[in-house]
């Protein structure tokens, strides 16, 4: 039975609601624009690690071939298979992405094509295409039927991101019922002694005049200790996706809810000028004073409705919001004095609270003017988020991140407030049209979206300290050739839009707002899909200004890094039972205006020259149902600071794990073991735009059994 639906529902909060699943009826997934209820694709690419459809944002679900952009996708097969607990390590295999932030840490935080994305407090991961959803620190895998990368500036797809992110678009897609019930429990078990249990329903009926409904349930949690030492952790999720058809109007509903705390947290190093960053200590080791800890809880929810006036117009209105709520009791950012590895921190008792929410609508059509063929979408949006912090400092404790020194310590009290200190409120116009033509061979998409951007900062008693008020146009560009049914060529220009800065009090000329800083790429490439083989090459040049006090001590949008890059992404099954997959991404990046004498000319902060991944999966004949894989993973070394004076080095870990699928009692029953950094390397990983860098996760083993009833 072939059936249509629509969008995303969540609501998740662990086994009760599981439970009273059980007695609600069959399965839907969800597409974004076209809504069709099937059997959910497992993936052929190494483990579910292919890109053959995306959502593109104003552009809504393509094919990937039919896209002029560069996408990787990661299913959820892959994160099953991958035993992966945090976005992080969904996304630790593509060149393309860097993880910046800690094991263990508060925050997923990313480099993508070589720039930020998710380092400040306000989120930049989009559910489902839509920003201020997704919970905003951290988000928890389990309820994702995967997760995709669009690389290079969104702004004129997805509107301006959140924190001004121009690298590219994190887009984690929620799962949906299918075709076939689903009903799964799983255990997981991670060294040192973390446990967890989580469960999966799903299921689709049809009411009496053909009505269609669909409801899809995680939930679940862990906790034990972790292989930090002195570390543990607690998380606990729920997500419900529920989706309602009826003739020609569409419904979904997304509700997710979070909760994580972690004792002793790992955190994040600066090194002092002047010193050669020190070697890596062991991954296990832990400057963490015992009794540390953070938690965080997120709530989001997401409505989407769609109505299909007529077969070539169609209007459609979301709506989304988050409330994330952090309280943590930590030192800050340890900073490193000498080569002997000698660290002082400051204990730090911080409240956060995040709310966010998302307003949208508009109509997409479809008509023909001659011979082209054209898809058009106009949209509105808004988007609203609020930052409130409290904080109260305690003492300073030195360290030695070799050999950690437990002290016992005042530790400072909780603020007595947590006031606003920004918000900030985009409004948008986007319009942009698919014209296709020439046999259906050739795609050009113009579009352009008019973004206003608003934002205050607020003083400690409520007064506004500082506002910004600016607009601006950002264009794109989009061509897709297909000379045969298996190849595309594509080519594209985009712009990324991020807030400019306001000249700081030192300047002379305090106080004044810079035009939002305009990002450009240009970008070329070639993608293959040939079944079994998945490959893109693509050719890409980022440029993005920033601000920065000139000799004159004036505040001016004086900076520039231009960043060109080659990606080579490659995947398949060559021979029956091997799964292959190689992945490349060279960057040439390069501070090409600087007022700061010697910088001009440097390589940008945190920038791998190479960074690259492989990967083989191999099922046994010997052994029927068995499979073995092997990742390995190289980063170039990346500097820390601008005059290219401290450096960490380069890297290369090797994973390797085993699968068992087999029927108990008539139930399909897979076994995962896998291990992560084998030979256990010691090394410092990504480093953050704003120079600091973490430790590299010790060795790991993993476990894992999930059984379909």
């Amino acid at each position: 039975m072939a059936v249509t639906k629509d969008k995303s529902a969540q609501l998740r909060y662990l086994i009760p609601l599981a439970l009273a699943s059980g007695v609600i009826p069959a399965g839907t997934q969800a597409s974004e624009d076209t809504i069709v209820v099937r059997k959910q694709a497992s993936g052929t690419a190494f483990g579910g690690n292919d890109a053959r459809q995306a959502n593109v944002g104003l552009l809504g679900n393509r094919d990937a071939l039919n896209t002029p952009f560069s996408i990787s996708g990661f299913t959820s097969q892959y994160i099953e298979d991958r035993q992966a607990k945090s976005l992080g390590e969904v996304l630790q295999n593509d060149p393309s992405v860097q993880v910046t932030s800690p094991t263990g840490g508060i925050l997923d935080s990313f480099s993508i094509r070589g720039f930020p994305i998710g380092e400040g407090n306000i989120g930049e991961i989009a559910l489902n295409g839509i920003y201020s959803v997704a919970p905003n620190y951290q988000l928890l895998p389990q309820y994702l039927e995967r997760v995709e990368v669009l690389k290079g500036p969104g702004s004129g797809l997805y509107g301006m991101s959140p924190n001004g992110g121009v690298g590219g678009v994190i887009n984690a897609v929620t799962k949906r019922a299918t075709a076939e019930d689903i009903t799964r429990l799983s255990t997981t078990w991670e060294s040192d002694d973390q446990f967890g249990g989580y469960m999966d329903v799903g299921r689709l009926g049809q009411t009496q005049n053909g009505d269609i409904w669909g409801m899809r349930f995680n939930g679940g949690g862990s906790g034990g200790d972790m292989r930090l030492d002195n570390t543990s952790k607690r998380s606990a999720l729920g997500a419900l996706a529920l989706d309602y058809i009826s003739g020609g109007f569409r419904t979904s509903v997304d509700v997710i809810d979070q909760y994580q705390r972690v004792n002793s947290p790992n955190r994040p190093f600066t090194a002092a000028a002047g010193i050669s960053v020190p070697s890596a200590p062991n991954g296990k080791t832990n400057i963490a004073q015992q009794g540390m800890w953070w938690t965080i809880k997120d709530q989001g929810a997401l409505l989407r409705t769609e109505y299909d006036v007529n077969d070539s117009l169609t209007l459609f209105a979301n709506a989304g919001g988050s409330r994330s709520e952090v309280a943590r009791l930590s030192e800050q950012t340890g900073n490193i004095i000498n080569e002997r590895g000698d660290v002082t921190s400051q204990l730090t008792n911080f409240r956060f609270n995040v709310d966010r929410y998302t307003l949208e609508t508009g109509a997409r059509g479809s008509f023909t003017t001659g011979s082209i063929e054209h898809l058009m979408t106009l949209q509105t949006s808004y988007y609203h988020d609020r930052l409130a912090v409290g904080s109260t400092r305690g003492a300073t404790l030195s360290s030695n991140i070799y050999s950690p020194i437990e002290v016992d310590v005042d530790k400072p009290g909780t603020p007595d407030r947590v006031p606003k200190t920004s918000s900030t409120q985009l409004t948008g116009v986007a319009l942009a049209d698919t014209l296709t033509f020439w046999d259906s061979k050739v795609d050009v998409i113009p579009g352009v979206r008019f973004q206003q951007i608003g934002s205050d900062n607020f003083a400690a008693n409520g007064s506004r300290s500082a506002s910004y008020d600016e607009s601006a146009f950002t264009p794109m560009l989009g061509l897709v050739y297909r000379p045969w049914q298996q190849v595309s060529l594509y080519a594209n220009y985009i712009e990324g839009l991020s807030k400019g800065d306001v000249a700081p009090g030192t300047a002379r000329n305090a106080g004044q707002v810079m035009s939002p800083y305009r990002s450009r790429q240009y970008e070329v490439g070639v993608k293959y899909d040939a079944g079994k083989l998945l490959s893109s090459l693509s050719l890409f040049q980022i440029t993005r200004p920033s601000g920065a006090l000139d000799s004159n001590n004036n505040f001016t949008d004086n900076s520039e890094q231009r960043n060109r890059g080659v990606e080579l992404n490659l995947s398949g099954e060559p021979l029956d039972g091997l799964r292959l997959q190689g992945n490349l991404a060279l960057i040439d990046a390069e501070l090409t205006k600087s007022p700061r004498p010697g910088v001009r000319g440097n390589d940008p902060v945190g920038v791998a020259p190479v960074r690259a991944s492989a990967g083989a999966e191999y099922d046994l004949p010997a052994l029927r149902g068995v499979s073995v894989n092997s990742q390995l993973n190289y980063s170039d070394k990346q500097y820390i600071d601008q005059a290219n004076a401290q450096r960490i080095g380069s890297w290369t870990t090797v994973d390797m794990g085993a699968a068992y699928k087999t029927r108990i009692y008539g139930k399909n029953t897979v076994f995962h073991f896998d291990v992560r950094n084998v030979f256990d390397r010691d090394y410092w990983t990504g480093v953050a735009s704003y120079g600091t860098f973490v430790q590299g996760a010790p060795r790991t083993f993993l476990a894992s059994m999930s059984v379909d009833f």
